[in-house]
């Protein structure tokens, strides 16, 4: 049977205690296919693994449809593995992506808003799960200035219709979006978080709802009605209701219009030059919580005007763009868990697996991300490009390739090839996994 490098598998060795040993034994089984499979389903990656006749197939089938153990409690001992990493405020990001899929009968599916396919006049659906995923955003050493996140908690969003025929309860995505950060903040309370959202995740149904160790950055309409602090209550024969908001201040729009600094800094991978209006105010949905207000209208990339917000209020305007322009990352996490590791191929259609078995595809980012910067980063050997010489680190799928060829390697080295040939024998094999990969 095919195994991945030992220091992969140490890494995984303390994500055990959320499994029983015949369990986490079938799960370092299924990692290790997943990491080699063409086509990741269950029985796909017993095939990559070389596992056929070890355990019965449905053994394989039951790790995600009924066996014991919970997705939660994986993800926060991944996220265990990734605190070592991160000093101070632990940032994270939330958002949610599709996977497409097929058939009637497959839990939770639905027709979701598909943002590759729309455009900005047209909004196209398609079929398939929508996954609200909540990852850790870093710099890991010895990958570079490039922000990573690593995804640690999902959850499904089931649509109303759907929730309403099988009897459950319904939550809208920032609902769920909140559940997981109770989740994650109740069980390190004494550490502090910040997350990241787009305007989705950045209405009231969050701000109100944050646990009390945890902050947010998000977006805000260029019309939104600010306010400053409530002032004090005067005595008065008369009595009534206090105030709850004072005086109304200036709307994003209307700040730009005024006097503005100019700032340029280098986020999504561009100098990025704007004019900068910068406040503190309260929304209207929460009058009692001073927010730092940023208003940027940018001068080069032909973009609109945006406007943004942290609950923060000493943070700079260059901290919070550049907080806000982090959460590119999990994007770029979504794109390569499908592209690189197959996040939508999974075809488990029970309640169980379709909650567990996708999410294992994310969870494996977050490790191979992990075990590069740890052990794998010593064996990275840059592929030659001449045509590409502005490549200066590792990409995900160079992360990827590299656990591949490094437990190749372990395999051939194991089977104590002798004479002339058995270099060049290795090192056509170490090729062949990196085209493959």
């Amino acid at each position: 049977m095919l195994s991945l490098v030992p220091s992969f598998v140490d890494l995984l060795q303390p994500l055990s205690c959320v499994m029983t040993v015949p369990t986490f034994d079938s799960f370092l089984t299924l990692l290790t296919g997943w990491a080699f499979a063409r086509r990741r389903t269950v029985t796909g990656m017993v095939l990559a693994a070389d596992a056929v006749g070890d355990k019965h197939h449905s053994a394989y089938h039951r790790l995600f449809a009924a066996a014991r153990w919970s997705l939660d409690e994986l993800g926060l001992a991944v996220f265990g593995l990734i605190l070592p990493l991160v000093d101070g405020v632990v940032p994270l990001a939330v958002d949610d992506t599709l996977a497409r899929k097929r058939g009637l009968k497959v839990f939770g599916v639905g027709m979701h808003h598909d943002p590759l396919l729309s455009t900005r006049k047209a909004a196209l659906v398609n079929w398939g799960h929508c996954w609200v995923v909540l990852g850790v955003v870093l710099r890991p050493p010895f990958c570079g200035d490039r922000w990573f996140c690593l995804p640690v908690l999902f959850r499904l969003y089931v649509p109303r219709k759907t929730a309403e025929k099988k009897g459950m309860a319904y939550h809208t995505k920032p609902q769920l979006a909140v559940q997981m950060l109770h989740v994650l903040c109740g069980r390190f309370e004494r550490r502090a978080f910040h997350a990241v959202g787009d305007s989705a995740y950045g209405g009231k149904g969050v701000l109100l709802n944050l646990p009390d160790n945890c902050g947010l950055t998000s977006r805000l309409t260029m019309d939104a009605r600010l306010y400053d602090a409530a002032p004090a209550r005067r005595p008065s024969r008369k009595g009534g209701r206090p105030r709850k908001r004072g005086v109304r201040r200036p709307t994003p729009e209307q700040m730009l219009s005024g006097r503005c600094r100019r700032l340029t800094l280098e986020v999504y991978g561009r100098k990025d030059r704007s004019r900068v209006a910068e406040c503190v105010a309260r929304v209207h949905a929460a009058p009692e919580r001073p927010l730092k207000v940023v208003a940027a209208g940018p001068l080069t990339g032909g973009r609109k005007p945006q406007a943004f917000f942290s609950t923060r209020p000493d943070d700079t305007a260059e901290a919070v763009l550049t907080r806000y322009a982090s959460r590119w990352s999990l994007e770029v996490t979504n794109h390569d868990a499908k592209g690189q590791l197959g996040f939508e191929e999974p075809q488990g259609w029970t309640r169980a697996a379709a909650q567990r078995t996708a999410p294992v595809a994310m969870l494996l980012y977050s490790l191979v991300v992990l075990w590069f910067a740890r052990e794998g980063h010593r064996h990275y050997r840059p592929p030659c490009r001449p045509w590409y010489v502005g490549k200066a680190h590792a990409s995900f799928a160079d992360m990827l390739a590299t656990l591949r060829c490094q437990s190749v390697r372990r395999e051939v080295m194991s089977m104590r090839l002798q004479g002339r040939g058995s270099r060049n024998v290795l090192k056509r094999l170490i090729h062949v996994v990196k085209q493959a990969a």
